[in-house]
């Protein structure tokens, strides 16, 4: 009863927290302090026994090693996950400073505007968008890229606005393919590479829930245009999206379409996937397609110097990484650490083993409450990374491997997000269409509900 009540204790802090609008940071390094702090306080070497922390990291004396935790945490996370999220960010923030990911939109740019049905089209897009996603693992930065790209085309053709916005509110509710945050922190978790991550574990799975969400994204947006008596207003649409021509972004060589997709080429061809002895890591594929672009600007500008010097973009990018994700993945190991000393974990599974609970039921527990978690925060990446080190403990206790947890608790994550008014990207896409963001998560909410089934169902066979 310890554990469940200063656990419960301090979730209820962790929630409180962030309904005072404190930074999920903050939030999670001081809930995780708090429990770390009551099981010293319960048992001197609490810490130790739970294996929070080694004897080897042991400073003597209490409060000291309370920090210690967060700078073991620290330590690890930057020398592993950390350094190849950080790459990834540093690679997609040149690929948006060169124009390459927009360059990769205006491949599908033509095809689309072919497509004169608009309930036909707005299917087409959220398939295109599913693709993107892979080359573009931001659901802000994709869905703003969507929003001078795609939405024009989209309500142009006759579809609404609130439906365009469905399929560009959702462009990322499944965290998928080896540049995913998400993923790394999965794999990594896991203790497997990420490509093999991505082609066994993720796509029998994210496969069956692209395609029902596809359906329920057609039916939800017809019932609903339906029920707001939607009519086509092309002068209006105009007039609207003329005033917004100013945010087009200059259109670079199509030649730069091929940029985003080089670290994926790179870190599935030289996989255990296709059977190469070749080893390739994200950080080492990264590096290499963000030289690739360089080239391709010396080119372009004939500029040496002023090209060489946009290196500096790639490490501001891997900067800006740290300070948003890196840091939270920190945070919440901290709060992970503090869940583990007092025993929580513990007390769960041996609550869940006397109740007669399998691994199924665990892992659909797990995925709601952390989806649930993701609508509240308005960020997947928050209520993974907080819970991912758990995981393994978890399934060890339930002579598991950690993979077959892990991966429908980190497809469920990002569902609850695209349902959260208060997300960043739902708030984007919503101020610059100037609709409420309430109605855009009214029409992704079943979408989403309809992916949670179909994971749990892929879950159950898969098991």
């Amino acid at each position: 009863m310890f554990s469940i009540l200063f656990s419960l204790i301090a979730i209820v802090l962790l929630v409180f927290m962030l309904m005072k609008k404190i930074n999920a940071h903050m939030a999670l390094l001081l809930s995780g302090l708090f429990l770390l702090l009551v099981s010293t306080i319960y048992d001197s070497n609490a810490i130790f026994t739970s294996k929070v922390l080694s004897d080897k990291n042991d400073l003597h004396f209490w409060l000291f090693n309370l920090f210690e935790v967060f700078n073991k945490n620290l330590s690890s996370t930057l020398s592993g996950l950390g350094l190849t999220l950080m790459c990834i960010a540093g690679f997609s923030a040149y690929m948006e400073h060169v124009g390459a990911s927009y360059a990769l939109f205006k491949v599908f740019e033509k095809p689309l505007s072919m497509v004169k049905s608009p309930y036909m089209l707005l299917i087409i897009s959220y398939f295109v968008t599913q693709f993107l996603v892979i080359f573009i693992p931001s659901h802000a930065g994709l869905g703003l890229l969507l929003m001078v790209t795609m939405y024009p085309i989209l309500v142009r053709t006759g579809v609404s606005k609130l439906s365009a916005l469905t399929v560009i509110g959702t462009c990322q509710y499944i965290d998928h393919g080896p540049g995913s945050g998400n993923v790394i922190m999965a794999s990594n978790t896991a203790g497997i590479d990420p490509a093999t991550y991505f082609v066994h574990h993720q796509l029998p799975t994210t496969i069956p829930i692209i395609i029902a969400v596809a359906i329920a994204i057609y039916f939800t947006s017809k019932y609903f245009d339906k029920k707001d008596n939607f009519s086509f207003d092309k002068e209006s649409i105009e007039n609207e999206l003329t005033t917004n021509d100013d945010n087009k972004a200059k259109i670079p060589p199509k030649i730069y379409a091929i940029l985003p997709i080089i670290p994926l080429i790179l870190i599935l061809g030289f996989s255990k996937v296709v059977g190469s002895h070749i080893k390739m890591n994200v950080p080492v594929a990264m590096m290499i397609s963000t030289f690739t672009a360089i080239i391709f600007e010396m080119i372009r500008y004939k500029s040496l110097v002023q090209t060489l010097n946009s290196i500096m973009i790639f490490f501001k990018g891997m900067g800006h990484l740290f300070v948003i994700t890196v840091s939270l993945i920190v945070c919440g190991q901290v709060f992970a650490a503090g869940l583990l000393s007092v025993g929580f974990v513990s007390t769960l599974i041996d609550f869940a083993k006397g109740a007669g609970f399998e691994v199924f039921a665990i892992i659909i527990f797990v995925s709601v409450l952390l989806s649930v978690s993701a609508f509240l925060m308005g960020s997947g990446n928050a209520a993974f990374f907080s819970f991912a080190p758990l995981i393994p403990n978890i399934a060890k206790h339930f002579n598991v491997e950690t993979i077959t947890m892990i991966a429908p608790i980190q497809i469920m994550t990002g569902f609850g997000r695209c349902a959260s008014p208060i997300a960043p990207a739902i708030l984007a896409i919503a101020g610059i269409a100037k609709v409420s963001p309430f109605a855009v998560v009214k029409r992704t909410a079943i979408p989403m509900i309809v992916a949670g089934i179909v994971n749990i169902i892929c879950t159950y066979i898969y098991i």
